[in-house]
């Protein structure tokens, strides 16, 4: 007895202290929310690893908006000697420093930019997000029936195989003959080709999702789906879409570069403050002079007139776009909302038929085995319950996917 209680102890000891099991994403046990789904995708993303550099590019930009000059001073040094040819000790040293300046308007209009660039980088992403969260949203709902055909599939060959079970054992005794026993068999290598069909079909969606979120769902996951909460009254500003808002920062920036076009008439002026030591001949005292000048470039002429009109273009481009697609959406909200209304109708009819397949299943299950009820009305029977079954969790899906339909219309994000 003390060794027994020891090696508990033992066993008790290991098994507390034992490292967790973590299982590869090939094999994963572990349940997977879509919200879940969706933000490993989105981790994935080429426009997630990019964002944060796109940001400090952004701060950069505004930070360069708000210096004192367009550009860095330039150092100017040149030193003038006869050395190489007569000797006559002429030199002359000049060392100044080149200043560019703003052009009137340019700084405002280049801060205003930067600042448009960096809204208009915030509402990429949350673009991006949206079209990802469309992409995941998809492949979750198409898993989603999958499995609902799997267990569907599953259930029916489960109570064929009963049918079959009862009607050997009938046969056998000499009730029913070898003809209703090989129809029952063939019901049973029917179901059973259709949980095959459905099976692959499930590891070929769930494959799918993996392939977005790099992580595949439990095969064994439990049947229970999370709805998405309905949007319900508390929908979204339609201006306020992922959509709509990054088409309007693209349209800001297209804007702000037509006004910084505009003050870009001309190259920016240069001022320049230069010191210049030189001495006529040898033996005679150098002399010291300071120059201030400004430089002074001509106008751009066509090259600015082109940038021009291609910021111009661009912009009436973008709210052309912006028109076309806040029209797409009014129209896809309103067809997602009568779709969550016509799923809603559609499960409770699916529901009520399904009820009522299954008590006439069981008043012919018993009406079978009291020899009421021949075999091919019994499969029959069997085969309208299995299909009304099938039919209402797959309308209950069907209802998840609407609601999750819609919030995508509304532009929101997976929960």
């Amino acid at each position: 007895m003390a060794a027994c209680s020891l090696a508990a102890q033992a066993q008790t000891a290991t098994a507390t202290t034992a490292p967790p099991v973590t299982v590869g994403a090939a094999g994963a046990t572990s349940p997977l929310s879509l919200r879940q789904a969706f933000d490993a995708a989105w981790a994935r993303q080429p426009e997630a690893m990019a964002l944060q550099a796109r940001r400090d590019a952004a701060r950069a930009q505004q930070s360069a908006a708000k210096a004192w000059t367009p550009e860095p001073a330039a150092l100017e040094v040149s030193n003038k000697t006869d050395r190489l040819g007569s000797n006559n000790g002429a030199r002359e040293v000049e060392v100044g420093i080149a200043v560019p300046l703003w052009l009137p308007g340019e700084r405002g209009s280049s801060a205003a930019l930067a600042d448009a660039e960096g809204a208009a980088i915030e509402s990429r992403a949350t673009a991006a997000q949206l079209r990802v969260a469309a992409t995941v949203r998809d492949a979750w709902w198409q898993w989603q029936r999958a499995r609902i055909e799997v267990g569907t599939a599953r259930d029916q060959l489960d109570n064929t195989r009963l049918i079959a079970a009862d009607v050997a054992r009938r046969a056998k005794a000499g009730d029913l003959a070898r003809a209703d026993q090989h129809q029952a068999d063939g019901a049973v290598a029917s179901a059973e080709a259709s949980v095959a069909q459905a099976e692959a079909g499930l590891a070929a969606a769930r494959q799918h999702l993996r392939a977005l979120a790099g992580t595949a769902p439990a095969l064994s996951e439990a049947g229970d789906t999370l709805t998405e909460p309905d949007p319900g009254a508390a929908a979204a500003d339609l201006e306020a879409h992922a959509a709509l808002q990054e088409l309007k920062d693209r349209a800001a920036v297209a804007e702000r570069t037509v006004a910084l076009t505009a003050s870009q008439s001309r190259a920016n002026p240069e001022l320049m403050l230069a010191t210049t030591r030189d001495r006529g001949a040898r033996g005679e005292a150098s002399q010291q002079t300071i120059t201030l000048g400004i430089r002074i470039p001509f106008g751009a002429g066509p090259r600015s007139d082109a940038r021009r009109a291609n910021a111009r273009a661009e912009a009436a481009e973008i709210q052309a776009q912006l028109a076309l697609e806040r029209e797409r959406l009014i129209a896809e909200r309103e067809a997602a909302r009568v779709r969550v209304e016509a799923s809603r109708t559609q499960l409770a009819a699916a529901e009520r038929r399904a009820q009522l397949a299954r008590e006439s299943r069981g008043f012919f299950d018993k009406s079978f085995r009291l020899g009421e009820t021949d075999l091919p009305t019994r499969l029959r029977i069997e085969a309208e319950a299995a299909e009304a079954d099938r039919q209402a969790a797959r309308t209950r899906i069907e209802l998840s996917a609407a609601i999750s339909a819609w919030r995508q219309a509304l532009g929101l994000l997976p929960q």
